[in-house]
């Protein structure tokens, strides 16, 4: 997460928003994000039901979500997936504004 918010700014001005799901409940989740001030949407889920709606994989041993990265246009198609191994399995930042940038060019290009 915190490499999400060291770019948001080169998210947003590509059109995108971030949204954050974590399994949390709603209290933890805004705390959380009000002390670290985290600038982007962030999803408290507990039930896990986006989680479950996503396909997001669990970790049967950890008794925990694995990160998963995706990527929705604005017409709710899905462009890119990551489903990580661990929290330091998430794709760089460039890989997912390098994509960002292809969207918006086709975006551009087909009028």
């Amino acid at each position: 997460m915190a490499q999400l918010r060291h770019d948001y700014a080169q998210f947003t001005r590509r059109g995108a928003e971030v949204i954050v799901i974590g399994p949390d409940d709603e209290a933890a989740f805004r705390a959380f994000w009000q002390e670290h001030k985290l600038p982007m949407i962030g999803l408290a889920d507990p039930e896990h039901r986006v989680a479950d709606q996503y396909g997001q994989r669990v970790r049967l041993l950890k008794f925990g979500r694995l990160p998963t990265v995706i990527l929705v246009d604005r017409k709710g198609r899905m462009h890119f997936r990551h489903d990580g191994s661990g929290m330091h399995d998430i794709p760089p930042n460039s890989k997912l504004l390098a994509l960002l940038d292809a969207l918006n060019e086709r975006a551009d290009s087909s009028g």
